[in-house]
């Protein structure tokens, strides 16, 4: 991780779980990271406890709802002109709503798409123009995915999200070639994590709470750092080496 010291990276929905936990680590090993999100106090409370914690890198925090492009593009021309840009872009923001197919809201289906993809690709684009403006040739865009990327669990409540999420596999892949087109070094990578025990559960499932309880106490979770132990591992690699996608779940998850 020692050339990523004093580098930049955006890490989006940081006020909570993965989020924080990934912010977190980074300004551990000496990066700038400006987090993001709507609830910017809870960054803030992060980014003092960065600074207690000594370490070596900062903290930003930046208020932007992810479902407005006009406040992603603020952030990204504030970015420019405060810390010249991006070198490590992580989409981590995402979330899901208990909308099934065939009785759910639109205004919630356009939720989720909002965030979980148009999001995610508007700061992909955005933080790669940012890299090749300054010629940065060896930044990293790492997608905070899901399983449910890559198979369909049988939850009605969970089926756009999971569409959701099949996009953001088919989006890495895409801008993986894209970047090989581009004949630039900068690498794309999905990281795919099954249960982990954070708040996404009991927002999902804000109508029922027990049931969020049960779901974390039917296996041993994952926990937001171990994620952000994957993210680390993937930023470690060699310059050469392309970590395509990474399948993280817990030893008893049977899915």
């Amino acid at each position: 991780m020692d050339r990523w010291k004093g580098r930049v990276a955006l890490v989006t929905g940081a006020s909570v779980g993965i989020g924080a936990a990934i912010a977190k680590s980074l300004v551990q090993h000496g990066m700038k990271v400006v987090g993001c999100a709507r609830n910017v106090e809870q960054i803030q409370k992060l980014a003092a406890e960065c600074v207690n914690s000594g370490f070596n890198g900062t903290l930003i925090p930046y208020k932007c709802d992810l479902s407005v492009e006009d406040d992603m593009l603020s952030m990204f021309s504030w970015i420019k002109v405060q810390h010249q840009g991006i070198d490590v872009c992580i989409n981590n923001a995402g979330l899901a709503l208990p909308e099934p197919l065939l009785s759910g809201k639109t205004s919630g289906w356009r939720t989720i798409m909002d965030v979980n993809v148009i999001a995610l690709s508007v700061c992909t684009r955005e933080a790669y123009q940012s890299m090749k403006e300054r010629k940065v040739d060896d930044g990293h865009i790492i997608n905070i995915n899901s399983i449910c990327g890559h198979r369909v669990v049988n939850r009605a409540d969970a089926h756009f999200y999971t569409a959701s999420k099949y996009a953001v596999t088919a989006l890495t892949e895409g801008l993986r070639q894209e970047l090989r087109e581009a004949k630039t070094h900068i690498r794309a990578t999905c990281i795919s994590p099954g249960l982990v025990e954070t708040e996404f559960a009991y927002r999902l499932f804000s109508e029922n709470p027990e049931l969020a309880v049960a779901t974390y106490k039917s296996v041993k979770c994952l926990q937001a750092v171990d994620i952000a132990n994957a993210v680390v591992y993937v930023l470690s690699a060699p310059p050469h080496v392309q970590i395509g996608d990474i399948e993280i779940t817990p030893v008893e998850q049977s899915m």
